[in-house]
């Protein structure tokens, strides 16, 4: 039963914004995040080779790889490329966001890709801007940044929030010093002071002279200013090794690969704009609609349509490259794999419950028309003459599925509109099957309809029976990774710290908190037991202890 939702309330503008907290690196919560977003009939999956034989039976429409991040000599004019603009391209500008921006950079890329009513809106009115408010309109939307952080564990989404807050404090503590220290420069000028032949320079320019004590007591005024500037300069030198011991740590990024425009391009958030990977060959000519018409039409494509297949030949020379210089290969000396590779592709659980509903519907087909030859006098029953291992197979693959499973007809009836409100309330619902099911469904009944003979409509018949249950095991193994991912969900992102807070709070109102930290009534620290192993009574003597 189609359940018609309830128009949404318009959200209004966000204008003050808000951080991405980190979010898991997993397949499954990146399909999950295209979902809410309203991307229908897509699916992301780890690949674990970038051969041909491991790859293009999937048709990925993009790919997102993640690695360990690394500066590199790439500057903005590095990528000044008049045939770029045609891209649609975002910068990153919120730490813990780039696998959120590497797959919108590659899905509004795709012409044929259903991305939902409210990303199609977002790329109609960010198309005529530039890669950073593109980026800027990314951070402050709402629906993208509350679809991400519904991913996140909440004590993410609290770091996220606590981090923006050190980061403001820093940035003010930092502008204080420094127009206290432009007015100590202005007051008193540095002076230049001899060094040595001793000196040694840092690896900034700036050295003290070696062997040297410092003289005690009180110096002379002239040299007082001197000081200061030295003491300055030092308190410069050990902020900006603390910012680089800060820079050192392992930092994964994402970052996406796409055809587009007869081109392949690398999308990397940190960039400037689109990278250029290599050129298309020729696609085949095809009906499908150009890509002007696709970004304004509500249509749904189908899955899969328009894509070159061709375009993993051009990037499979890049991505090598960037495997071997940031991967960790095995010339390094930890041999440590640093990268993962995700394909959007298309959806395996739509794909197959297409096929089980044909299936289903062509096997009803073939049995009313047995049954009219039956009818019509045709000797013994039909059933009687296909094969009997078949029959049970029959039974379990025409059946439906277990109560509590929910079909693509169901899900596309949505949600309860009684339901609590999410961050991002879903889309409205898209259609059950693929544009194309309706006619081949109409091209089979008709190819069935001219069978005559009994014969040839069991072998139909017995034929159906094996499609509709190869079918039903990938509709079930699909189903049982989805309820295995909503489990998963539902314990990364449920907040446990209210219960371990009352929990704590109960233990120490009981008076049993302390003995579990080896801490005494007044909450100090215990020290070590005597010997013996005796503990201390109320009176301070010891207590034999047990042997």
């Amino acid at each position: 039963m189609m359940v018609v939702l309830q128009p949404q309330p318009a959200q209004p503008p966000d204008l003050v914004g808000g951080p991405f907290a980190v979010i898991e690196s997993d397949p499954g919560v990146f399909t999950s995040l295209t979902r809410r977003l309203g991307v229908r009939g897509l699916e992301l999956v780890e690949l674990y080779d970038i051969e041909p034989w491991a790859v293009d039976h999937l048709s990925p429409h993009g790919l997102i790889l993640c690695f360990l991040w690394r500066k590199d000599a790439h500057r903005p004019a590095d990528f000044d490329d008049p045939a770029a603009e045609r891209v649609w391209f975002a910068n990153q500008l919120s730490d813990d966001a780039c696998a959120t921006h590497a797959i919108l950079n590659v899905l509004l890329n795709c012409p044929h890709v259903d991305v939902g009513e409210d990303l199609r809106a977002f790329r109609r009115e960010t198309e005529g801007m530039s890669p950073v408010m593109r980026g800027l309109a990314i951070t402050n939307s709402p629906v993208i940044r509350p679809a991400h952080n519904y991913l996140a564990r909440p004590a993410d989404v609290r770091a996220s929030l606590n981090n923006l807050a050190i980061t403001t404090f820093d940035a003010e503590k930092k502008k204080a010093k420094a127009q206290v220290a432009a007015s100590n420069l202005k007051q008193h000028p540095a002076k230049r002071t001899k060094t040595s032949g001793n000196s040694k320079t840092t690896g900034r320019g700036r050295g003290r002279p070696k062997g040297k004590a410092k003289p005690k007591g009180k110096r002379k005024a002239k040299d007082d200013d001197t000081d200061m500037d030295e003491d300055y300069i030092e308190e410069e030198d050990e902020s900006e090794e603390e910012e680089e011991e800060e820079e050192q740590e392992e930092t994964y990024h994402f970052i996406g690969y796409v055809p587009a425009h007869g081109k392949v391009w690398e999308l990397d958030g940190l960039k400037s704009g689109p990278l250029e990977v290599g050129e298309l060959p020729m696609p085949p000519p095809s009906n499908a609609p150009s890509s002007s018409n696709a970004n304004n039409s509500n249509s749904n494509p189908t899955p899969g349509q328009g894509v070159n297949k061709a375009w993993m030949d051009v990037a499979r020379p890049a991505l090598r490259m960037k495997m071997a210089r940031y991967g960790g290969g095995a010339a390094e000396a930890h041999a440590n794999i640093r990268f993962s590779l995700l394909a959007i592709v298309d959806d395996t659980f739509c794909q197959a419950s297409d096929k089980w509903e044909m299936a289903r519907r062509e096997g009803g087909v073939v049995e009313r028309r047995l049954g009219e030859l039956e009818k019509e006098g045709m000797e013994g029953r039909w059933e009687d003459n296909v094969d009997p291992s078949l029959k049970e197979v029959a039974r379990h693959a025409f059946a439906p599925l277990p109560f509590g499973v929910q079909t693509k007809e169901e899900q596309n009836g949505e949600h309860d509109p009684n339901t609590v409100q999410t961050p991002n309330p879903p889309s409205a619902p898209g259609r059950t099957y693929t544009s194309s099911f309706a006619s081949t469904k109409l091209e089979r009944d008709a190819k069935i309809l001219q069978l005559s003979s009994r014969a040839d409509l069991i072998k139909a018949w017995e034929e159906c029976v094996r499609d509709a249950s190869r079918a039903k095991i990938l509709v079930e193994d699909e189903v049982a990774k989805g309820i295995g991912a909503q489990t998963d969900h539902i314990k990364r992102t449920h907040d446990y710290e209210p219960f371990s807070r009352a929990f704590l709070t109960k233990l120490h109102a009981e008076g049993l908190l302390n003995p579990l930290l080896d801490r005494d009534e007044d909450g100090k620290k215990r020290r070590g037991r005597p010997p013996g192993g005796g503990a201390k009574g109320k009176n301070g003597t010891s207590k034999p202890g047990k042997r």
